[in-house]
């Protein structure tokens, strides 16, 4: 009897063991398994709730009470907080396979250094339940040490990520160092880096449509911007028969832009933009303006550096940087037509002719056609869920104003942006005011300062102010846009919005 309960706990723990690993690999592999990124999101509201829930309160009273009643002999009292323990286990099992059945299961995506880090989890895991079994504990000390790990597990399972480092370390510098050997081996290839606090993956993939129609180009995929991104590109698909190699960059730390332009060695810069994203990491503006700086430096003599005009961070470093240079998107009057501008400028500049460039641009106005979807009840939905940074808000909010309907907002609180972050969500709350009729915030860090931006704008009647709401589950974001929205209305999903709002918008 005693054998089969042991079982039975063992499963739900099992099964919630699962849960966690998955979940916090997923955290760390999202923040690209750096540190000061995994730490600002555990300042987040979110984050918070997962190191000081109820959940967790309860568990280690639980905890407490098994150890207190063992020591004074309340026997009764510590089974049945024994029996508490094997009910939370139950619970927790029971939510994580209906999170598997809805598809809401957060997971890592599978990779050569997740699949280690997950096996060894799981190969833990069951080290820890055989173990169990074979010191045949009672119920107590069986029941423990598993409640005690999985209270533990953000600990645990961090340690287990971390532990892995030293070898990722070793596999990545393997890896860089055959990336620079193949690309070294290419002399007439061009490399062109691409790099900035916003619009850096618009212009690459700008770029890449209008070379594309004269040159033979090859592109960094999406997410592909850190160093072993970069040279696993390298490494697979860079070949011969390529003329020019298009490299979005990112980095999160002095240093970071620099490592990559060793790697493939470009010949022109394009600076798309500088704002606060990621301050939190790099730990002051003057060290976002210098890492993002490292791409022009980098450059050789001959090297042509081309700069966003229309950001005053760039037409600083513009005019420090004695290479040939270029500025470009002076007057343009929104991001799209800055990132535009951009590729159209170094286009003209490795000699591609007027009507070359212009079907480029079709092809990139095509591509710009599906970010607009068709919602429900004669809505427009428009799909600016890929990332966000302050100044791509701004300009996301500018284009929606252009739009004729009423005009609803959904977006999470921006992260990463250190002692900037209050700042930042007053300017982007004031421009909610100006633009929306509803924003609905997901995210609840800097809702407050949205919530007082947007009241600040006095242009607009009393009552026909923005209405600035906090809702985070998607049923009654779609909801409350449903009862809201009337055919014609417009809907701006910015930045990581769940797929099931989109989901639901549309049906």
């Amino acid at each position: 009897m005693i054998n089969s309960f042991l079982i039975f706990i063992s499963i739900f723990w099992s099964v919630v063991f699962v849960k966690k690993l998955l979940f916090w690999v997923y955290l760390w592999q999202l923040k690209e398994y750096h540190i000061g990124r995994f730490r600002d999101h555990l300042r987040t509201y979110k984050g918070k709730r997962l190191i000081l829930s109820w959940w967790l309160f309860l568990k280690f009273f639980v905890l407490l009470g098994i150890y207190l009643s063992a020591r004074l002999v309340w026997t009764e009292v510590k089974i049945n907080l024994v029996y508490l323990a094997v009910l939370i286990f139950f619970i927790e099992g029971t939510l994580f396979l209906k999170s598997v059945h809805q598809g809401t299961l957060k997971r890592p995506v599978i990779t050569r250094k997740t699949a280690v880090i997950l096996t060894t989890g799981l190969s833990l895991g069951a080290l820890i339940i055989f173990s169990l079994f074979i010191l045949e504990f009672s119920l107590t000390k069986f029941v423990f040490p598993l409640l005690l790990l999985d209270a533990l597990a953000m600990i645990f399972f961090s340690a287990l990520v971390l532990a892995y480092q030293p070898l990722a370390v070793i596999l990545r510098n393997r890896l860089i160092k055959a990336a620079k050997r193949k690309r070294a081996s290419f002399k007439k290839l061009l490399v062109i880096g691409v790099t900035g606090s916003y619009g850096k993956t618009s212009t690459k993939e700008y770029l890449a449509a209008i070379l594309s129609v004269k040159f033979n180009i090859l592109k960094t995929r999406e997410h592909q911007n850190s160093e072993v991104g970069i040279s696993q590109c390298v490494l697979d698909e860079l070949t011969e028969d390529h003329e020019i190699f298009i490299v979005e960059m990112g980095a999160y730390n002095r240093g970071g832009i620099k490592l990559l332009c060793d790697i493939v060695r470009p010949k022109i810069g394009v600076l798309t933009g500088i704002n606060e994203q990621h301050m939190a990491t790099f730990g002051s503006q003057e060290n976002i303006i210098k890492t993002k700086y490292e791409l022009i430096e980098s450059l050789p003599n001959d090297g042509t550096a081309f700069f966003n005009g229309n950001n005053q961070y760039c037409r600083d470093l513009f005019e420090k940087t004695h290479i040939r240079k270029k500025l470009y998107g002076e007057n343009a009057p929104s991001s799209l037509e800055e990132n535009l501008a951009g590729a159209v400028a170094v286009a003209e500049f490795l000699g591609m002719t007027s009507e070359a460039i212009e079907r480029g641009v079709q092809k990139i106005k095509l591509s710009q056609a599906n970010r607009v979807k068709k919602g429900a009840n004669g809505i427009e939905i428009i799909d600016s869920t890929y990332s966000a940074n302050p100044s791509g808000v701004i300009a996301d909010l500018d284009y929606l104003k252009k739009w004729s309907g009423r005009k609803i907002l959904v977006m999470p609180c921006l992260i990463e942006l250190g002692q900037a972050s209050q700042e930042v969500h007053l300017r982007i709350g004031k421009k909610i005011g100006e633009v929306c009729d509803l924003a609905i915030i997901t995210t609840k860090d800097r809702f407050k300062e949205i919530q007082e931006g947007a009241k600040m704008i006095e242009a607009r009647p009393q009552s026909n102010k923005a209405e600035v709401l906090f809702l985070e589950r998607a049923d009654e974001i779609a909801e409350k846009i449903k009862s809201f929205a009337k055919p014609g209305d417009v809907v701006l999903l910015e930045s990581r919005v769940p797929n099931q709002v989109i989901n639901l918008l549309i049906k």
